[in-house]
């Protein structure tokens, strides 16, 4: 596994496994790896020749400074986790190497965008797709892949590629839980062990709305998930929205359509979690 930080050496060691026929995937990280981060690793080196994993805290998606000098940074230990499920390249470069100048491109993607997360941490999507896509164009890969966890960026990055006609694939991967049912999360690092256990009833609350929806309307579903998170010790509920999968649109109905997907962010004490569960699935 290489360990590299320019681009220009990338392009050059991505250039010559192209010319051997080499299939490219890539991962893109901010780092603090855990085993959500190792399952898409998993799948990107079953489905490709070479895998990159780029190791980078984004500056420009964080609308909190203090949540970006809070972000963990662990680069040793995401290294020796990549090295173990196979990566080839980890890409971690300096924010210099990323932005040698601002980057003043605007994505806009509503009402894909204007919703939820996009409500809630303004210019938050246009952060993220400024470095996704220059990960594109840096790497060039075949597939990239993305945690189903962050929902929302994942629709919004399809809608990306597909207007921006990247010649790529985007895979979306599961939701990866610990044993308990905790979604995985770089920002779990932050949870006081108090705070872990106050946490479980965010995932506690999704499952338990999945069984009261198949016998309630969408109006007592999103009653029900409001109630529980008030009810339960140190958390605060910032919003939670049964939407369309695919458009993010709120649904009123469970007949308006056949992929209905309920998405939460809430507070433990100071850190933002966000989850989300599947009320009705594509087939």
């Amino acid at each position: 596994m290489k360990l590299i930080q320019t681009i220009q050496e990338l392009r050059t060691e991505l250039d010559a496994l192209r010319k051997q026929g080499k299939s490219i995937g890539l991962v893109p990280t901010m780092g603090a790896l855990h085993e959500g981060h190792a399952s898409l690793v998993k799948r990107a080196v079953a489905e490709n020749d070479v895998v990159v994993v780029s190791d980078f805290v984004n500056p420009t998606q964080f609308n909190d400074p203090n949540d970006l000098i809070k972000y963990p940074r662990t680069l040793d230990a995401d290294c020796a986790l990549l090295e173990k499920e196979g990566a080839h390249i980890v890409f971690a470069p300096s924010v210099e190497e990323v932005y040698p100048e601002p980057d003043t491109r605007t994505f806009s993607y509503a009402p894909l965008d204007t919703v939820m997360e996009g409500k809630y941490r303004p210019g938050h999507f246009n952060g993220g797709c400024q470095i996704v896509s220059k990960l594109f164009m840096m790497v060039e890969p075949d597939k990239a892949y993305f945690g189903e966890k962050d929902f929302q960026q994942l629709a919004i990055i399809r809608e990306m590629v597909k207007q921006m006609n990247f010649p790529l694939e985007i895979v979306g991967c599961p939701i990866v839980r610990e044993a308990d049912g905790l979604a995985l999360s770089s920002r779990n690092a932050r949870l006081s062990e108090e705070e872990r256990q106050q946490a479980l009833n965010i995932s506690k609350t999704l499952f338990a709305s999945k069984e009261y929806a198949a016998s309630h309307t969408v109006e007592e579903t999103q009653k029900f998930v409001e109630e529980s998170i008030a009810a339960s010790e140190g958390l605060e509920l910032e919003y939670f929205e049964l939407v369309d999968g695919t458009t993010l649109q709120k649904i009123s109905t469970w007949d308006e359509t056949n992929y209905a997907v309920g998405c939460i962010t809430v507070y433990c004490g100071e850190v933002r979690l966000i989850d989300n569960i599947k009320y009705k699935e594509q087939c």
